[in-house]
């Protein structure tokens, strides 16, 4: 394999994408899970399917465990984005199938929305020495909205791209892996322009989704946070050589195809230069107002357009597949021979 994969992720999307295939050892996995006699012994429908959707989860990641030498990512349904104890439940929940198919739990991460009843549970799960996986970071903030009861009482501006509240957040919770969406976030910036904190990041010169990852990378490293970092919707190559240094980046064939063919110099602006470290972090200067504990009241004040509209359409995705998925195992099941 020119590009043997190092760690997997297993989702709703990813299973739907299996159902549609021809006859793999994957869909095999899913089939078992849908000829599951625990399962097919529960009366109500919609459990049913919740089951069904777990072991096929299960199923699948455990193969994909086999395949790949690092951690496969576990989807946790987004319908439980706002419900920290349900987040918690289904982790267990997952974490039992795995345990009884043999797969580590050190193999594995449970992937959450960075809601703030997300982040919650992550910080809850992490102290179990369960590993969580914070997906749908968006937020940079220009300032920080001081509340009481949720009304705003002050608002301190900086000079300049100040300070962040999901990412941030997720750091102080302990997740085991922060991921942020590079290219989602510039996408967004193109075509909005009611963020005021992605648009002092333009005008700065900034790439609003670089400039998040490499704020984040800092905050981590600084301050000593456990949590390793993860850049996801990269568009190009320069991304790759902008963020070189971070722990872990999701990039398409076609991308890591052109770096192979890349022949760079390292005083071009985009070369195989390390850009990111834990020795430059510490030189990186943040202000007090960034520095703050996050909790839920000051996480909810801070939310601007950008991650508020990003956040709900990656949960809408998510919701939306899972439903698909559902609705696909109802007609399919049950399987041959069962």
């Amino acid at each position: 394999m020119r590009f043997p994969p190092t760690a997997a992720t297993v989702s709703s999307s990813f299973l739907l994408g299996l159902c549609s295939l021809p006859d793999t050892k994957f869909k095999s996995a899913i089939e078992t899970a849908l000829a599951d006699s625990e399962c097919y012994e529960k009366e109500n429908s919609s459990e049913r399917m919740s089951c069904f959707f777990n072991k096929a989860l299960v199923h699948v990641g455990a193969d994909l465990a086999k395949l790949v030498p690092g951690r496969v990512s576990t989807e946790v349904d987004a319908r439980l984005a706002y419900d920290t104890q349900g987040i918690i439940r289904r982790v267990h929940e997952l974490l039992k199938l795995y345990n009884e198919v043999e797969v580590s739990s050190q193999r594995l991460l449970f992937k959450i929305p960075s809601t703030w009843q997300g982040i919650e549970a992550s910080r809850l799960l992490e102290s179990e020495g369960i590993q969580t996986h914070l997906t749908f970071i968006y937020r940079y903030l220009l300032g920080i909205l001081l509340c009481d009861n949720f009304h705003i009482t002050e608002y301190v501006v900086s000079d300049v791209i100040s300070s962040f509240s999901q990412a941030a957040a997720a750091a102080q919770a302990g997740a085991s892996v922060i991921q942020i969406f590079v290219g989602r976030i510039r996408d967004w910036a193109r075509n909005h322009s009611s963020d005021p904190e992605i648009e002092a990041a333009c005008k700065n010169g900034e790439d609003p989704g670089l400039a998040l990852v490499k704020k984040t990378y800092n905050y981590i490293h600084k301050y000593g946070h456990k949590s390793k970092l993860m850049a996801a919707a990269v568009r190009n190559k320069q991304d790759i050589f902008s963020l070189l240094g971070i722990d872990y980046i999701i990039a398409p064939l076609k991308i890591l195809q052109s770096l192979k063919e890349s022949v760079t110099y390292p005083k071009e602006k985009y070369s195989y230069v390390r850009r990111l470290s834990p020795g430059s972090a510490k030189m990186y200067d943040f202000t007090e107002e960034e520095l703050i504990k996050w909790d839920q009241m000051s996480f909810a004040c801070a939310m601007g357009p950008a991650a508020e509209e990003l956040l709900a359409a990656g949960l809408e995705g998510y919701v939306n597949q899972t439903r698909r998925l559902e609705d696909l195992f109802a007609k399919i099941w049950p399987p041959p021979n069962v």
